[in-house]
């Protein structure tokens, strides 16, 4: 199982009350929230290994070189020009605080996290999910819909959907892909490209929006064939699709490198067996009591045993 953290802990910061504090007073509804929902997978899937993936890099300059919008709307202040470093997203002030928590939490517990230096988190959970590929079964937990590229039936690898909450989350395969969208995994992110995303800064092609760009990719395959087929007098696209792909040829040219999700990232040398027990018991404690997480640091040791 490899975790989406950032999705997580966002999801647990704006769904648990801010009213949940530390002894000493710091808003600790991400860290509490976030073990909460590590402690309900492990009871329900009950993993043999488990990784907790982080952003090294949130927005990767190969992305912005291809699309400069791609996630400019989050940029709290940019990166230095011609100087390494990551430009600063947006992130409410109460939660910064919040995610060494977390990571201390996590390293505390024995459980894996990683991440490749200059990629999303996105890249590293489909590098793992590749890097396993014929050992068994991967549960991809996020809410991201551009990860449903890594669905695949016959590699066993599906998608766990906490859009609507952790306990409520849907599991996507191609099964689940093909009726909602008639597509397969593996023709996911040209359908993305096509339909873009607002939310990433994606434009997409004017006037094609999800229905069509399904039923696009479902009739020539893939985006090259969709290409192909506005620039063939005798296929069966109509004028204005035509026009409107035509037009969009530039962005076509560089959708695929931002949308697609990179497989053979340099991930951090990482332990990812979920163990029994905490690696650190009284690191552990101690994080639990300074932070007044007890009860949800108890869940996750719990669980870990049981499984």
């Amino acid at each position: 199982m490899v975790l989406d953290t950032p999705t997580l802990y966002f999801r647990a910061f704006f769904g648990v009350p801010d009213t949940i504090r530390s002894p000493d007073g710091m808003v600790v509804n991400a860290v509490r929230g976030t073990l909460e929902s590590v402690s309900y997978l492990i009871a329900t899937y009950k993993p043999d290994r488990l990784v907790a993936c982080f952003d090294a890099d949130w927005r990767p300059a190969f992305r912005v070189e291809a699309i400069p919008s791609y996630k400019a709307h989050r940029v709290l202040e940019e990166a230095p020009a011609g100087e390494a470093g990551v430009d600063v997203e947006e992130v409410p002030d109460l939660l910064s605080p919040q995610v060494p928590v977390i990571e201390a939490a996590l390293d505390a517990l024995g459980i894996a996290r990683a991440e490749a230096p200059g990629f999303e988190a996105d890249d590293v959970l489909a590098t793992l999910a590749e890097r396993w590929d014929g050992r068994g079964p991967v549960d991809v937990v996020t809410m991201d819909r551009d990860l449903y590229q890594l669905v695949d039936d016959t590699r066993e690898i599906r998608v766990l959907n906490i859009g609507k909450g952790v306990t409520k989350l849907e599991p996507v395969t191609d099964a689940v892909l093909r009726e909602k969208y008639g597509i397969s995994g593996g023709e996911y992110a040209d359908f993305a490209a096509l339909r873009g995303d607002p939310s990433d800064g994606l434009p997409g092609v004017q006037g094609i929006g999800e229905k069509t760009a399904a039923a696009l990719i479902s009739q020539y395959r893939d985006l090259a064939g969709v290409r192909a087929a506005a620039t063939d007098p005798a296929s069966t696209l109509k004028p204005a699709q035509r026009k409107r792909i035509a037009e969009a040829v530039a962005y076509l040219d560089a959708a695929p490198t931002v949308v697609r999700v990179v497989r053979d990232a340099p991930v951090v040398e990482h332990d990812d067996v979920l163990p029994r027990e905490p690696k650190d018991p009284v690191m552990a404690t101690m994080l639990a009591e300074k932070f007044g997480v007890k009860a949800a640091m108890a869940r996750v040791t719990r669980v870990m045993a049981e499984r």
